[in-house]
């Protein structure tokens, strides 16, 4: 079955994906360089965004960086005037880059996503992300069986939020601390690549483990512009803004000493050229390659789960705007 890549219908954005950069830049070398370049951050403990942002002026000219700078939508100079000012604004933050190297490693490893993703057309609002006929509602998957990954919503309510810190202070290890899905969206090509990652986790993590866990999904711009307010890692332009990044819980695991586990199959994936892995933390970020999201035969694994078939699954999907 082919699970095609849909041109995204709302939202502002540029030009669709066939009039991308002509050629893939080097990639593999291009992380590697950025691991030498958050090593260098990293060895003055006391460096703050001053001096990280001395050390990225000095190194964002050479070749190993410039190929992907070069192929991001805004183009080289403009991405790399945003960084600078990333770090040099920089402020320690507990819910996500609590060092300027984490924030180095997120900033520069996001342009990876933004080069194969940032000149789609994004979810510009909530409403956008609702009235996508293309976005599958997670609840009605989970209702007929058909994720293999556990979620939760944010608690929206006073009740509800007094709910969720009562189970925090007394059962504190039962689930991942971490608010929730905002909106319980994403593609069918990113629900796939769960079922199979959580499959693949669940046979080799030790007995007793959780299924793997999501902590985010498809996200609109203002939400990302929100999260950003917060204090959160949420650059723009970015995969979860079209519907195929994800964010899974990585901290979690620790207790149940299957976080190794789980580290070593994203990078694996990553290995094969699947994805772009960033470590975030208490969750790692993951975005899906372009090219595998096209794959005729990929996302197959979904539909075959129970015998449903693609026009149930459609059914499934149609109307969340209404929920």
């Amino acid at each position: 079955m082919t699970l095609s890549l849909v041109d995204h219908s709302v939202g502002l954005g540029g030009p669709p994906l066939a009039e991308f950069a002509p050629y893939e830049p080097d990639i593999r070398a291009y992380r590697a360089a950025v691991g030498e370049l958050v090593a260098e951050v990293g060895q003055d403990r006391s460096a703050d965004g001053r001096f990280a942002e001395q050390i990225l002026s000095r190194r964002l000219d050479e070749p190993q960086f410039v190929g992907v700078l070069s192929a991001t939508p805004d183009g080289r100079e403009s991405t790399i005037a945003k960084l600078l000012f990333e770090v040099r604004t920089y402020e320690p933050s507990p819910r996500s880059a609590n060092s300027v190297g984490a924030l180095v490693r997120i900033s520069m490893l996001a342009q990876i996503d933004a080069v194969w993703w940032g000149r789609e057309r994004s979810y510009q609002t909530d409403a956008d992300l609702l009235d996508a006929p293309e976005l599958v509602d997670l609840d009605e998957l989970r209702y007929a069986g058909l994720l293999q990954f556990s979620y939760r919503h944010q608690a929206d309510t006073f009740l509800s939020r007094a709910a969720r810190s009562a189970e925090r202070r007394t059962l504190p290890y039962r689930s991942p601390k971490t608010a929730g899905l905002r909106l319980a969206l994403t593609t069918a090509q990113s629900i796939s690549w769960l079922n199979e990652l959580a499959d693949e986790f669940a046979l080799h993590a030790p007995a007793g483990t959780p299924p793997l866990w999501v902590t985010s999904l498809a996200r609109s711009v203002a939400h990302q512009r929100r999260l950003k307010e917060l204090g959160y890692a949420a650059l723009l332009p970015s995969a979860h803004c079209v519907g195929y990044a994800v964010d899974v819980e990585m901290a979690w695991y620790r207790r149940f000493h299957a976080h190794r586990i789980l580290r070593g199959l994203l990078l694996d994936r990553q290995r094969i050229g699947e994805v772009n892995v960033i470590d975030e933390g208490q969750a790692w970020h993951v975005c899906l390659r372009p090219d595998l999201t096209e794959n005729s035969d990929f996302g197959k694994s979904l539909f075959g789960k129970s015998g449903l078939r693609k026009s149930e699954f459609e059914g499934l999907s149609s109307g969340h705007g209404d929920s």
